[in-house]
């Protein structure tokens, strides 16, 4: 079990969603992720070599993101460490 942080207690108490967290959990729930992810895994790299890529599932999920929101490769990390409800969605399935 993960254990919960401050801003995780805080964030849990709140009343009402985001517009952008309803979205990411509308968006999470009509994708298919399985197919989606079967579709790329044959073209994304192994990790013999180099540096070790991160998984096809959390990539995937930042380059949606990015098309969503309009953000360039600096701002999806930066918008996923500042906005709760995109590292929510992007951690999900860690």
């Amino acid at each position: 079990m993960k254990q919960q942080t401050f801003s995780d207690i805080e964030y849990s108490n709140r009343r009402k969603k985001t517009k952008r967290e309803e979205f990411l959990e509308s968006m999470d729930q009509i994708i298919p992720w399985e197919q989606w992810i079967d579709l790329i895994k044959m073209h994304y790299p192994s990790g013999k070599r180099g540096r070790p890529p991160r998984g096809i599932e959390t990539m995937l999920r930042m380059y949606l993101m990015q098309n969503w929101f309009n953000l360039s490769d600096a701002a999806i990390e930066d918008a996923i460490y500042d906005s709760y409800a995109m590292r929510n969605i992007e951690l999900k399935k860690l």
